[in-house]
């Protein structure tokens, strides 16, 4: 028994134990020795088991905190995420700890990979959050990429990715705002360097080098410092357009004045019709380019500057011009003037050099302007004079018409004389009428302007009263003559009836005067010349008055028909001269 084999059948406790007593029976051991053997034995097997039940304790224990941090994780996993549960996973709140263990499993792992996806969202959409805000704040270089952005995994929630989509959506908005404000100047930049001659590019890349038409729309500068410097720059640029536009304007007002001065062809100012077509447009009017270039400025600079120059030359030539036609409104408004002293003046003034030309210029320009304005006032009284003159000069031809003894002869050019005759007695009756309107129109002009009306340096009231003076003394020397004939001729009846013959016809005392040249100045078909100027009153200075009123009664039957107007102009001038001063002429 003691040869067998251990091995051969089953081992046990029980048959080690046997074994035991059989080598303890062999060896001889004491019933003590065996006592404290089997003790020990026993000690050693319950250390053994003790060992085994720690060990599984350890084991239990670590699967319970395994089970609990997996539920844990779960719980902030949907935490993290903002679920409630994950679908298709029913949760186990029994079984063995490795049934509890093996059911969370799954749910745990499709969290992991929902997180891991969830993550990937968040920093994809916060790191373009990050770029755009740092294009708005111009922190952002151009072709600089964003770093990854820390994603706080602790809230992973749909509700916070909407709000970061909310935020991304609304720097969107903001981005395409400012790139369209970007655009908008950069195209306002564009049209004003057009207009300004400027080079466009140099000036918008001075701004920001990402503005150039080279680069994309989308990788243009949109930062604050970025639009504030395209403002800055679209103000200096209006700035330069005013203050250009303004001094462009002033320089075409010069040239148009110098013109004008100069009468300068229009083929030589269509030369610069570039320059004065803006006179007077406004700066949004202003959008043609080159329009308001430094070197346009300069050319018109250079054209006043040269037409400066030429006008010292040709200043006396434009103001005796000038002179020259306030003399001709001056002399068809019958208003008299010292045309050589103003003449001399001019020149005077001019070579002196002592008096601005342009000064002068407007000086007699304002003159010209007055003059026409007195002109016009002049003007209603001046035709009706016109007309008394003309009715005087077919009396005076009417008179000559009827002291003519063949005008009644069949001779050529009579019934035209005839026509004439008659067209001038209903003229001639109109007279008296045509001077009393005249007297009172020019009484009232005199009222209103607070000088006499002259007309040559005469007053006409005075030459019309001294026509009226003068027609009176004419109707009454017709009286005498009529008288003088009554007288004649009862004359001559007496003679017939004392010596019983009968005289001859008398025949006129005067020469005869056929219709034709008059002493009045009449020249055939009764074309008058006037006589009323100054030469008439120089004339009438010489004796002209004296003839007309001490030998006018004893030579009407001798004398040629008289001109009335001019003696009552030659009397009114004796008059003045010897009596009242002339106002001043303008």
């Amino acid at each position: 028994m003691g040869t067998q084999d251990p091995l051969s059948r089953e081992t046990t406790c029980g048959s080690l134990l046997q074994q035991l007593q059989i080598i303890w029976d062999e060896v001889g051991e004491s019933d003590d020795e065996r006592d404290k053997m089997l003790l020990q034995l026993e000690q050693e097997c319950l250390d053994v088991y003790r060992n085994k039940v720690d060990q599984a304790s350890r084991s239990r224990a670590h699967l319970l905190q395994a089970l609990a941090d997996s539920k844990a994780e779960f719980a902030r996993l949907l935490c993290s995420l903002g679920e409630q549960s994950v679908a298709g996973i029913p949760e186990r709140s029994s079984g063995t700890i490795k049934e509890q263990l093996a059911s969370i499993a799954p749910a745990l792992e499709q969290l992991c990979k929902q997180k891991e996806q969830r993550i990937k969202e968040f920093a994809d959409v916060q790191a373009q959050i990050q770029k755009i805000s740092g294009e708005i704040a111009g922190n952002l270089k151009i072709g600089e990429h964003v770093e990854t952005p820390a994603v706080d995994e602790d809230d992973l929630s749909l509700k916070k990715l909407d709000e970061f989509h909310s935020q991304l959506q609304e720097l969107h908005k903001e981005k395409s705002e400012r790139l369209h404000n970007v655009l908008d100047f950069v195209s306002v930049i564009h049209d004003l360097c057009a207009v300004l001659g400027m080079d466009f590019f140099s000036t918008i890349t001075e701004v920001h080098p990402s503005l150039d038409d080279s680069i994309g729309v989308q990788s243009k500068s949109i930062s604050d410092n970025t639009l504030s410097m395209l403002s800055r720059t679209i103000l200096s640029l209006k700035e330069d357009e005013k203050s250009r536009l303004k001094k462009l304007q002033e320089l075409a007002s010069q040239l148009c004045d110098l013109w004008n001065l100069m009468d300068t062809p229009e083929e030589e100012q269509s030369l610069f019709s570039h320059i004065t077509c803006n006179i007077s447009a406004s700066v949004d009017d202003v959008s043609t380019p080159g329009a308001l270039a430094l070197d346009l400025i300069e050319q018109a600079e250079i054209e006043v500057e040269r037409l400066d120059q030429l006008k010292g030359s040709k200043m006396k030539e434009i103001a005796l011009k000038k002179q020259a036609e306030l003399e001709d409104i001056y002399a068809r408004a019958h208003v008299e003037i010292d045309t050589m002293a103003a003449r001399e003046n001019i020149v005077s003034l001019i070579e002196s050099g002592n008096f601005e030309p342009s000064e002068l210029l407007n000086d007699l320009d304002n003159q010209i302007s007055k003059a026409k304005e007195e002109a016009l006032s002049r003007k209603e009284i001046l035709e009706k004079v016109e007309k008394w003159m003309s009715a005087c000069e077919e009396e005076s031809w009417l008179e000559d018409y009827n002291r003519d003894e063949n005008r009644y002869n069949s001779s050529r050019g009579a019934h035209l004389n005839l026509k004439r005759a008659e067209k001038a007695r209903v003229l001639v009756n109109k007279i008296p009428a045509l001077v009393d309107t005249l007297v009172a129109k020019t009484r009232t002009w005199e009222e209103d302007h607070g000088f006499a009306f002259t007309y040559d340096g005469v007053p006409l009231l005075a030459m019309l009263d001294e026509y009226t003076i003068l027609r009176r003394d004419k109707e009454e020397e017709k009286r005498r003559m009529r008288d003088q004939k009554k007288f004649h001729e009862q004359l001559t009846t007496e003679q017939e009836a004392i010596f019983g013959s009968k005289p001859s016809p008398a025949r006129s005392l005067g020469p005869k005067k056929a219709v034709g040249p008059r002493a009045g100045g009449g020249v055939p078909n009764g074309t008058p010349n006037r006589r009323l100027s100054l030469n008439t009153h120089n004339n009438s200075m010489n004796g002209g008055r004296s003839t007309a009123r001490d030998g006018r009664r004893e030579s009407a039957r001798l004398a040629a028909p008289i001109n009335y107007v001019a003696i009552a102009k030659e009397e009114a001038a004796s008059y003045v001269s010897s009596n009242d001063p002339i106002p001043a002429s303008p």
